[in-house]
């Protein structure tokens, strides 16, 4: 597969090194000469100094003999150009663009239907808004993937010292709990992610990967001492785009909402645009203000300026001023082991959102959505198994999947399946495959090839 993505910034880069750590051909195109540097330094890819909207320079990128173009440039207007240009120039390679105006949200799904350039729009803020709205409504969860419209869920949880799973063997784990069967898909541990056998315990700071149906999610959590919280007031700094969508989402969920914000003009537009959410004037890491506002009182506090360490420092110092918990958007991938050490567990990104978006589009195969987790350690994949899968009607134990892949979730139906080794997978299935960085491209061979595996 050849994919040519313009824009080399975080997104681009991230994508590119994914992509290509799965031997695909890979070319990335962007003006700025630092950006192209760092890629070329970096990653194993092609690189091509240029306008990514040019036909010139789609030309000489090979877009003519390339699968899908993606345009994830910090300009909309240049993602849309790009996608056109392609279109011209390759009219059935597979477009995906980037759009973060408000202004388009109305439009993705014309964009979709009625313009021949755009297979896909991809909007991280949206995404992000769902991700923060997903953390809240599951207790302790540092992940929350949702698949088969909401109905099975593949969540984070980090192990506490006092858990009663702690030092347990996972083939004791069945004797320890009641209720739902629990199945763990992986373990992090110290930035390591374990696949983990019968013979392995779970251990104080493990971050705890499981699957669970939507229906017994709160029963699930329990077994690792994670209770429900009721979400009544949240804190919102940084008033923003995505702050603003998130206030909109809470106003209409009947959440209690405050949004500190530092532009006067923009606490204006914000107050003009939101009904019954509290609008300061301030910022959001003033200590005394956080006092003034009762932070204390807070259920959530989400903190999505545009300054990583703004963001950090906020949630730090609300979460010791007494508030529940706080949701941190960070955007350098950089930051992100260090979060944990530093205090702070639940972390949102705008990029790694788009960065999800772009993999279930890219996938080969019936797959439906794909999730990143844990620094691109792993992915988690939804896909459908067709009849001419050798891996419809066996039982899975006795399917050879490729080392690091692991079907954890079944949907038939109406019908929801935690599998175990007896169970049959029947065609058109919807699975749930969790696959390590190393397994993810034999089980895209899979996909794709060999009858269409799933």
């Amino acid at each position: 597969m050849k994919v040519v993505i313009v824009g080399a910034g975080e997104v681009g880069f991230h994508v590119a090194s994914h992509l290509s750590h799965e031997n695909k051909e890979v070319v990335v195109i962007d003006k700025d000469a630092a950006s192209i540097r760092r890629v070329s330094d970096n990653l194993d890819v092609q690189v091509l100094q240029g306008s990514g909207s040019s036909p010139v320079v789609l030309e000489e990128a090979g877009i003519q003999n390339a699968e899908i173009i993606l345009a994830v440039t910090d300009s909309d207007e240049t993602n849309l150009v790009a996608c056109l240009v392609a279109d011209l120039l390759a009219p059935t390679i597979k477009k995906l663009a980037r759009v973060r105006e408000a202004d388009f949200d109305r439009f993705h799904q014309n964009l979709r239907e009625h313009a021949p350039h755009i297979d896909t729009v991809i909007n991280p803020e949206v995404e992000v808004v769902k991700t923060v709205e997903g953390m809240m409504s599951v207790p302790g969860a540092v992940d929350v993937a949702e698949f088969a419209d909401g109905r099975i869920k593949f969540i984070g949880v980090y192990l506490d010292k006092n858990s009663r799973l702690a030092g347990e063997k996972l083939s004791e784990l069945s004797g320890k709990i009641t209720g739902p069967r629990l199945l763990i898909a992986a373990v992090v541990r110290e930035e390591e992610l374990i696949i983990p056998r019968g013979n392995d315990r779970l251990m104080p700071g493990d971050l705890i990967y499981f699957i669970s149906e939507q229906e017994k999610l709160l029963e699930t959590l329990a077994v690792f001492d994670k209770h429900a919280q009721p979400v009544h007031r949240v804190l919102v700094v940084g008033g923003g785009s995505i702050g603003f969508r998130l206030a909109k989402r809470l106003e209409h969920n009947g959440v209690h909402c405050k949004i500190i914000e530092k532009n006067p003009a923009r606490c204006a537009i914000l107050a003009d645009g939101l009904n019954r959410t509290v609008v300061l004037c301030g910022d959001g890491s003033d200590q005394g203000l956080l006092a003034e506002e009762n932070v204390q009182d807070i259920d959530v506090v989400v903190t999505l300026t545009d300054d990583e360490e703004t963001n950090i420092l906020a949630s730090l110092l609300a979460t010791r001023m007494g508030a529940k918990k706080s949701i941190t958007k960070i955007s350098k991938f950089s930051y992100f082991p260090l979060m944990k050490a530093i205090g702070i567990e639940q972390v949102v990104s705008p990029r790694l959102s788009a960065i999800n978006t772009i993999l279930q589009h890219i996938r080969r195969g019936k797959v439906l959505s794909s999730i990143s987790i844990k620094d691109e350690q792993a992915e988690v994949m939804e896909a459908v198994a067709l009849e001419t899968s050798d891996i419809v009607g066996r039982p899975l134990k006795k399917i050879s999947m490729p080392k690091g892949a692991l079907v954890v979730g079944i949907l038939r139906a109406a019908k929801i399946i935690i599998p175990t080794g007896d169970s049959v997978i029947e065609p058109d299935d919807r699975i749930i495959i969790f696959a390590t960085r190393q397994a993810i491209a034999k089980v895209e061979k899979i996909l794709a090839v060999k009858l269409e595996y799933f």
